[in-house]
Protein backbone atom coordinates (compact mmCIF):
# COMPACT_ATOMS: atom_id res chain seq x y z
CA UNK A 1 0.00 0.00 0.00
CA UNK A 2 1.34 3.53 -0.69
CA UNK A 3 2.09 4.93 2.59
CA UNK A 4 1.73 8.99 3.53
CA UNK A 5 4.67 11.33 4.64
CA UNK A 6 5.47 11.44 7.73
CA UNK A 7 4.97 14.81 8.83
CA UNK A 8 1.55 15.69 7.43
CA UNK A 9 0.52 11.98 9.18
CA UNK A 10 1.65 13.05 12.31
CA UNK A 11 -0.04 16.77 12.24
CA UNK A 12 -3.31 14.62 11.26
CA UNK A 13 -2.84 12.26 13.96
CA UNK A 14 -2.18 15.44 16.54
CA UNK A 15 -5.47 17.09 15.37
CA UNK A 16 -7.48 13.78 15.67
CA UNK A 17 -6.26 13.44 19.02
CA UNK A 18 -6.73 16.97 19.95
CA UNK A 19 -10.58 17.06 18.57
CA UNK A 20 -10.54 13.53 20.59
CA UNK A 21 -9.56 14.88 23.55
CA UNK A 22 -12.53 17.67 23.05
CA UNK A 23 -15.18 14.75 22.83
CA UNK A 24 -13.92 13.07 25.57
CA UNK A 25 -14.18 16.03 27.88
CA UNK A 26 -17.72 17.19 25.95
CA UNK A 27 -19.22 14.25 26.47
CA UNK A 28 -21.02 11.78 28.92
CA UNK A 29 -23.85 11.40 31.59
CA UNK A 30 -24.89 15.07 31.26
CA UNK A 31 -23.53 16.41 27.63
CA UNK A 32 -21.44 19.60 27.96
CA UNK A 33 -21.46 22.45 24.79
CA UNK A 34 -18.66 22.31 22.62
CA UNK A 35 -17.70 26.35 23.37
CA UNK A 36 -18.72 25.38 26.83
CA UNK A 37 -16.15 22.96 26.85
CA UNK A 38 -13.45 24.55 25.29
CA UNK A 39 -13.86 27.87 27.79
CA UNK A 40 -14.02 25.99 30.74
CA UNK A 41 -10.62 24.06 29.78
CA UNK A 42 -9.04 27.91 28.92
CA UNK A 43 -10.41 29.05 31.99
CA UNK A 44 -9.05 26.14 34.48
CA UNK A 45 -5.82 26.59 32.09
CA UNK A 46 -5.47 30.21 32.39
CA UNK A 47 -7.38 30.70 35.87
CA UNK A 48 -9.28 33.20 35.14
CA UNK A 49 -12.83 33.84 36.52
CA UNK A 50 -16.06 31.83 36.31
CA UNK A 51 -19.64 33.13 36.14
CA UNK A 52 -21.26 31.31 39.13
CA UNK A 53 -23.87 29.35 36.87
CA UNK A 54 -20.74 27.51 35.20
CA UNK A 55 -19.31 26.36 38.61
CA UNK A 56 -20.34 22.67 38.12
CA UNK A 57 -19.56 21.99 35.01
CA UNK A 58 -16.42 23.45 35.35
CA UNK A 59 -16.18 20.56 38.41
CA UNK A 60 -16.86 18.31 35.67
CA UNK A 61 -14.83 18.59 33.22
CA UNK A 62 -11.57 20.30 35.01
CA UNK A 63 -11.44 17.93 38.09
CA UNK A 64 -13.66 14.38 36.56
CA UNK A 65 -13.45 14.30 32.84
CA UNK A 66 -10.19 16.34 31.53
CA UNK A 67 -7.76 14.29 34.02
CA UNK A 68 -9.34 10.98 32.67
CA UNK A 69 -8.67 11.57 29.34
CA UNK A 70 -5.27 12.92 29.75
CA UNK A 71 -4.10 9.89 31.69
CA UNK A 72 -6.05 7.93 29.03
CA UNK A 73 -4.04 9.50 26.03
CA UNK A 74 -0.96 8.93 28.50
CA UNK A 75 -2.03 4.87 29.04
CA UNK A 76 -2.73 4.46 25.79
CA UNK A 77 0.43 6.05 23.99
CA UNK A 78 2.63 4.08 26.39
CA UNK A 79 0.92 1.09 25.81
CA UNK A 80 1.19 1.44 21.99
CA UNK A 81 4.89 1.96 22.63
CA UNK A 82 5.46 -0.86 24.57
CA UNK A 83 4.33 -3.12 21.75
CA UNK A 84 6.19 -1.55 19.40
CA UNK A 85 9.31 -2.80 21.49
CA UNK A 86 8.30 -6.24 23.02
CA UNK A 87 7.28 -7.09 19.45
CA UNK A 88 11.09 -6.26 18.24
CA UNK A 89 12.43 -7.56 21.63
CA UNK A 90 11.11 -11.17 21.33
CA UNK A 91 10.37 -11.29 17.68
CA UNK A 92 7.08 -12.13 17.81
CA UNK A 93 3.84 -10.81 16.19
CA UNK A 94 1.44 -11.75 18.97
CA UNK A 95 3.60 -10.43 21.56
CA UNK A 96 2.06 -7.40 23.54
CA UNK A 97 3.25 -5.58 26.64
CA UNK A 98 1.59 -8.12 28.94
CA UNK A 99 3.62 -11.59 27.58
CA UNK A 100 5.90 -10.92 29.97
CA UNK A 101 3.59 -11.61 32.83
CA UNK A 102 4.28 -8.27 34.54
CA UNK A 103 0.39 -6.94 34.21
CA UNK A 104 -0.72 -10.71 35.90
CA UNK A 105 1.77 -9.70 38.41
CA UNK A 106 0.80 -5.79 39.37
CA UNK A 107 -3.02 -8.27 39.33
CA UNK A 108 -1.73 -9.91 42.56
CA UNK A 109 -0.52 -6.29 44.19
CA UNK A 110 -3.86 -4.46 42.73
CA UNK A 111 -6.31 -7.12 44.18
CA UNK A 112 -4.30 -7.88 47.25
CA UNK A 113 -5.29 -4.29 48.37
CA UNK A 114 -9.03 -3.99 47.06
CA UNK A 115 -9.71 -7.75 47.93
CA UNK A 116 -8.01 -7.97 51.23
CA UNK A 117 -7.06 -4.49 52.33
CA UNK A 118 -3.40 -4.79 51.84
CA UNK A 119 -1.72 -0.99 52.46
CA UNK A 120 -4.46 0.43 53.90
CA UNK A 121 -1.99 3.25 55.28
CA UNK A 122 -1.10 4.20 51.79
CA UNK A 123 -4.81 5.62 51.60
CA UNK A 124 -5.64 6.95 48.07
CA UNK A 125 -1.97 5.70 46.80
CA UNK A 126 -2.59 1.98 48.19
CA UNK A 127 -3.52 0.58 45.01
CA UNK A 128 -1.34 1.80 42.87
CA UNK A 129 1.79 1.45 44.49
CA UNK A 130 0.91 -1.97 45.11
CA UNK A 131 0.33 -3.06 41.80
CA UNK A 132 3.52 -1.29 40.63
CA UNK A 133 5.71 -3.05 43.33
CA UNK A 134 4.26 -6.21 42.40
CA UNK A 135 4.96 -5.64 38.87
CA UNK A 136 8.59 -5.03 39.23
CA UNK A 137 8.41 -7.95 41.33
CA UNK A 138 6.92 -10.27 38.35
CA UNK A 139 9.29 -8.17 36.09
CA UNK A 140 12.59 -9.62 38.34
CA UNK A 141 11.10 -12.61 38.99
CA UNK A 142 10.66 -13.22 34.98
CA UNK A 143 14.15 -11.84 34.76
CA UNK A 144 15.60 -14.45 37.00
CA UNK A 145 14.09 -17.85 35.15
CA UNK A 146 14.31 -16.50 31.63
CA UNK A 147 17.80 -15.93 31.63
CA UNK A 148 20.54 -18.61 31.45
CA UNK A 149 24.08 -18.60 31.72
CA UNK A 150 24.62 -19.95 28.67
CA UNK A 151 22.28 -18.62 26.43
CA UNK A 152 21.83 -15.46 28.15
CA UNK A 153 18.02 -13.67 27.33
CA UNK A 154 16.48 -15.17 24.57
CA UNK A 155 13.32 -14.20 23.08
CA UNK A 156 11.97 -17.65 23.40
CA UNK A 157 12.65 -18.08 27.34
CA UNK A 158 11.05 -14.60 27.44
CA UNK A 159 7.91 -16.09 26.15
CA UNK A 160 7.41 -19.19 27.83
CA UNK A 161 8.86 -17.97 30.98
CA UNK A 162 6.31 -15.03 31.03
CA UNK A 163 3.49 -16.62 29.82
CA UNK A 164 4.19 -19.81 32.32
CA UNK A 165 3.99 -17.06 34.96
CA UNK A 166 1.26 -15.07 34.28
CA UNK A 167 -1.11 -18.43 34.08
CA UNK A 168 0.09 -18.51 38.01
CA UNK A 169 -0.06 -15.34 38.85
CA UNK A 170 -3.52 -15.24 37.42
CA UNK A 171 -4.25 -18.59 39.25
CA UNK A 172 -3.43 -16.61 42.67
CA UNK A 173 -5.54 -13.67 41.81
CA UNK A 174 -8.32 -16.05 41.39
CA UNK A 175 -7.98 -17.76 44.63
CA UNK A 176 -7.89 -14.09 46.04
CA UNK A 177 -10.85 -13.57 44.17
CA UNK A 178 -12.74 -16.49 45.85
CA UNK A 179 -11.35 -16.26 48.92
CA UNK A 180 -12.40 -12.78 49.89
CA UNK A 181 -15.91 -11.50 50.59
CA UNK A 182 -18.71 -11.08 47.95
CA UNK A 183 -20.02 -8.02 46.73
CA UNK A 184 -18.58 -4.64 45.58
CA UNK A 185 -14.74 -5.53 46.93
CA UNK A 186 -14.99 -8.15 43.70
CA UNK A 187 -16.83 -6.53 41.09
CA UNK A 188 -13.72 -3.47 41.56
CA UNK A 189 -11.64 -6.48 41.55
CA UNK A 190 -13.03 -7.25 38.17
CA UNK A 191 -13.26 -3.77 37.03
CA UNK A 192 -9.62 -3.31 37.64
CA UNK A 193 -8.82 -6.65 35.96
CA UNK A 194 -10.43 -5.78 32.75
CA UNK A 195 -9.27 -2.26 33.16
CA UNK A 196 -10.59 1.08 34.67
CA UNK A 197 -9.53 5.14 34.33
CA UNK A 198 -12.41 5.46 36.58
CA UNK A 199 -10.14 6.63 39.21
CA UNK A 200 -8.24 9.39 37.26
CA UNK A 201 -7.04 12.72 38.89
CA UNK A 202 -4.49 14.89 38.00
CA UNK A 203 -2.09 13.43 40.75
CA UNK A 204 -1.94 10.33 38.68
CA UNK A 205 -0.98 11.75 35.35
CA UNK A 206 2.34 13.33 36.32
CA UNK A 207 4.26 9.81 37.14
CA UNK A 208 2.56 7.82 34.23
CA UNK A 209 3.12 10.63 31.94
CA UNK A 210 7.21 11.05 32.11
CA UNK A 211 7.99 7.23 32.83
CA UNK A 212 5.90 6.89 29.25
CA UNK A 213 7.68 10.07 27.70
CA UNK A 214 11.45 9.11 29.26
CA UNK A 215 10.59 4.85 27.55
CA UNK A 216 9.31 6.41 24.55
CA UNK A 217 12.76 8.95 24.11
CA UNK A 218 14.87 5.65 25.12
CA UNK A 219 13.66 3.83 22.69
CA UNK A 220 13.40 6.44 19.74
CA UNK A 221 17.08 7.33 20.05
CA UNK A 222 17.60 3.02 19.44
CA UNK A 223 15.08 2.76 16.64
CA UNK A 224 18.30 2.11 14.51
CA UNK A 225 19.24 -0.72 16.81
CA UNK A 226 15.83 -2.42 17.16
CA UNK A 227 15.29 -2.44 13.23
CA UNK A 228 18.65 -4.58 13.67
CA UNK A 229 17.55 -6.93 16.16
CA UNK A 230 13.85 -7.58 14.56
CA UNK A 231 16.31 -9.04 11.89
CA UNK A 232 17.81 -11.73 14.13
CA UNK A 233 20.22 -11.77 16.69
CA UNK A 234 22.99 -12.84 13.96
CA UNK A 235 22.19 -9.55 11.46
CA UNK A 236 22.15 -7.51 14.31
CA UNK A 237 25.35 -8.93 15.74
CA UNK A 238 26.88 -8.16 11.87
CA UNK A 239 25.39 -4.61 12.18
CA UNK A 240 27.41 -4.24 15.60
CA UNK A 241 24.30 -4.54 18.13
CA UNK A 242 24.91 -6.27 20.77
CA UNK A 243 21.78 -8.72 20.90
CA UNK A 244 21.08 -9.67 24.11
CA UNK A 245 22.46 -6.48 26.08
CA UNK A 246 19.67 -4.50 23.93
CA UNK A 247 17.19 -6.94 24.79
CA UNK A 248 18.47 -6.97 28.60
CA UNK A 249 18.11 -2.92 28.22
CA UNK A 250 14.71 -3.46 26.35
CA UNK A 251 13.29 -5.65 29.24
CA UNK A 252 13.66 -3.18 32.01
CA UNK A 253 12.40 -0.10 30.35
CA UNK A 254 9.09 -1.77 28.90
CA UNK A 255 8.88 -3.64 31.97
CA UNK A 256 9.00 -0.02 33.85
CA UNK A 257 6.27 1.64 31.33
CA UNK A 258 3.97 -1.27 31.63
CA UNK A 259 4.52 -1.40 35.45
CA UNK A 260 3.78 2.41 35.66
CA UNK A 261 0.40 2.54 33.52
CA UNK A 262 -1.21 -0.67 34.30
CA UNK A 263 -0.54 0.67 38.17
CA UNK A 264 -2.94 3.89 37.10
CA UNK A 265 -5.16 1.89 34.49
CA UNK A 266 -5.40 -1.68 35.35
CA UNK A 267 -4.37 -4.35 33.05
CA UNK A 268 -6.27 -2.45 29.29
CA UNK A 269 -5.55 -5.32 26.81
CA UNK A 270 -5.01 -5.30 22.71
CA UNK A 271 -3.40 -1.55 22.47
CA UNK A 272 0.18 -3.08 22.87
CA UNK A 273 -0.57 -5.97 20.34
CA UNK A 274 -3.41 -4.18 17.96
CA UNK A 275 -1.78 -0.65 17.30
CA UNK A 276 1.83 -1.60 16.25
CA UNK A 277 0.59 -3.66 13.47
CA UNK A 278 -1.59 -0.90 12.21
CA UNK A 279 1.13 1.41 12.41
CA UNK A 280 3.30 -0.69 10.32
CA UNK A 281 0.60 -0.94 7.75
CA UNK A 282 0.78 3.40 7.41
CA UNK A 283 4.48 3.42 7.94
CA UNK A 284 6.35 0.21 7.11
CA UNK A 285 8.90 -1.61 9.58
CA UNK A 286 11.28 1.14 9.96
CA UNK A 287 11.02 2.04 13.89
CA UNK A 288 11.97 5.29 13.71
CA UNK A 289 8.75 6.19 11.85
CA UNK A 290 6.88 3.54 13.52
CA UNK A 291 7.41 4.82 17.04
CA UNK A 292 6.92 8.19 15.99
CA UNK A 293 3.40 7.22 15.23
CA UNK A 294 2.65 4.35 17.72
CA UNK A 295 2.22 6.84 20.54
CA UNK A 296 -0.82 9.05 18.98
CA UNK A 297 -2.51 5.97 17.80
CA UNK A 298 -2.82 4.63 20.90
CA UNK A 299 -3.59 8.02 22.37
CA UNK A 300 -6.48 8.06 20.00
CA UNK A 301 -7.53 4.85 20.50
CA UNK A 302 -7.92 4.44 24.53
CA UNK A 303 -9.30 7.74 24.41
CA UNK A 304 -12.57 6.79 22.28
CA UNK A 305 -12.66 3.30 23.92
CA UNK A 306 -12.84 5.42 27.20
CA UNK A 307 -15.47 7.65 26.08
CA UNK A 308 -17.45 4.96 25.00
CA UNK A 309 -16.99 2.98 27.93
CA UNK A 310 -18.85 5.46 29.91
CA UNK A 311 -21.50 6.25 26.80
CA UNK A 312 -22.97 2.89 26.01
CA UNK A 313 -24.40 1.85 29.55
CA UNK A 314 -24.23 5.18 30.96
CA UNK A 315 -24.80 6.10 33.76
CA UNK A 316 -23.07 2.54 34.68
CA UNK A 317 -19.23 2.27 33.19
CA UNK A 318 -18.48 -0.97 31.09
CA UNK A 319 -14.29 -2.20 31.79
CA UNK A 320 -12.04 -0.22 29.08
CA UNK A 321 -10.71 -3.46 28.23
CA UNK A 322 -13.82 -5.07 26.93
CA UNK A 323 -14.20 -1.84 24.64
CA UNK A 324 -10.77 -2.73 22.92
CA UNK A 325 -11.45 -6.16 22.25
CA UNK A 326 -14.82 -5.15 21.31
CA UNK A 327 -13.33 -2.71 18.54
CA UNK A 328 -10.03 -4.34 18.18
CA UNK A 329 -10.76 -7.82 17.29
CA UNK A 330 -12.54 -7.55 13.82
CA UNK A 331 -10.80 -4.62 12.40
CA UNK A 332 -7.09 -6.43 13.51
CA UNK A 333 -8.73 -9.55 11.76
CA UNK A 334 -9.62 -6.96 8.96
CA UNK A 335 -5.86 -5.52 8.49
CA UNK A 336 -4.84 -8.75 8.98
CA UNK A 337 -6.50 -9.70 5.75
CA UNK A 338 -5.78 -7.53 3.71
CA UNK A 339 -2.96 -8.30 0.92
CA UNK A 340 0.93 -7.09 1.45
CA UNK A 341 1.13 -7.48 5.12
CA UNK A 342 3.59 -9.52 7.05
CA UNK A 343 5.26 -9.06 10.52
CA UNK A 344 8.21 -6.37 9.73
CA UNK A 345 6.48 -5.44 6.75
CA UNK A 346 6.85 -5.79 3.01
Amino acid sequence: MRRPPLPPLLLGLLVLLLGSAVCGVGLGASDIGWAQTLRLVGAGLSGGTLPAGDLAAYTVVWELRLPRVVLAAVVGAGLATVGVAVQAMVRNALADPFVLGISSGAAVGANAVILLGAFAGLGVWALSVSAFVSALAATAVVYAVARSAAHGLTPLRLILTGTALAYGFQALTTVMVFGAARGEAARSALMWLLGSLGGATWARVPVAAVTVAAGWVWLRARAEPLNALAMGDETAAVLGVRPERLRRELFVVTAAVTGTVVAVSGAIGFVGLMVPHVVRMLTGADHRRVLAVAPLVGAVLLVWADLLSRLLFAPVELPVGVITAVVGVPAFLLLMRRGGYAFGGR
